[in-house]
């Protein structure tokens, strides 16, 4: 008798390709591997960059991100999206067109508005439409403060967080590295629950994928069944295991180890 083998829960991914392998859908491969996913990963841009600093971003037509998710929605069940770098506003649009279709799919947003090293990735045109037609599809948004900040031109992060889901957000997790506090503080807000927050040890170095890391390590863990506020907490502490034991492939930001976690 031939052996039923089940497959693993698939995660669609929405992201950029980065030549280090830092961030991007390389990241994401390696972090909904360990975490057992499959997963279905439509290229949005080209960049060109190394560990210090992209140089050049290179968006594909709205319409081939399209024809990318929806070929693999006709033939594959997924259980959970996750979305990266966006870098143009006609693929914002390629993407709330898709979602749209799949109303009932959870969607992980992690809002990549510039590198690492500092180049920005957006314009106000794909932020206005991440805030008006994104945000509505969304189930979790996981920007840090300086993404909150400039997506709502608001400087207090709870406020910030408030005006991100009354666009629609189901809840936020604004994560603080970028924040002059002691220890680095992330904070989830949820429409429906109180806001929770978790503290970490501040670590020496700057990453170069760390949002990455744990958007995807939470789109993992809820494609596999977990409740919002144990997958938040869950991906933070695979994330920070993950920064803490990063290793230096180039001569610019560490990458964080999702290998061996």
């Amino acid at each position: 008798m031939q052996e039923i083998i089940i497959s693993p829960p698939t995660v669609l991914v929405f992201a950029g390709n980065d030549p280090t392998g830092g961030a991007g859908l390389c990241a994401d491969t390696q972090t909904l591997a360990k975490l057992g996913c499959h997963i279905a990963p439509v290229i949005t841009c080209v960049t060109v960059q190394n560990t210090h600093n992209a140089t050049e971003i290179l968006p594909l037509p709205g319409r081939t991100i399209v024809q990318q998710a929806e070929t693999v929605l006709a033939d594959i069940s997924i259980t959970a999206c996750k979305i990266g770098l966006l870098g143009s506003a006609n693929i914002v649009e390629g993407v709330v067109h898709v979602l749209k279709q799949h109303p009932k799919l959870p969607v992980i947003v992690d809002p990549i508005l510039a590198a690492g090293g500092g180049k920005s990735m957006s314009n106000q045109i794909i932020c206005d439409r991440i805030l008006h037609q994104l945000l509505p599809l969304t189930t979790i948004l996981t920007p840090n403060s300086q993404e909150a900040r400039k997506l709502t031109g608001i400087e207090s992060l709870e406020g910030a967080a408030q005006k991100l889901m009354s666009q629609g957000c189901q809840a936020v997790c604004i994560t603080g590295t970028h924040e002059n506090t002691h220890q680095v503080i992330n904070t989830l807000y949820q429409q429906q629950g109180e806001s929770r927050q978790w503290m970490f040890e501040r670590l020496p170095h700057s990453y170069h994928g760390s949002g990455c890391t744990f958007a995807s390590n939470l789109a993992g863990l809820i494609a596999r069944g977990e409740t919002m506020i144990t997958a938040v907490e869950k991906a933070q502490q695979l994330t920070f295991y993950a920064l803490k034991t990063a290793f230096f492939p180039g001569q610019g930001q560490a990458v964080p180890n999702r290998i061996d976690i």
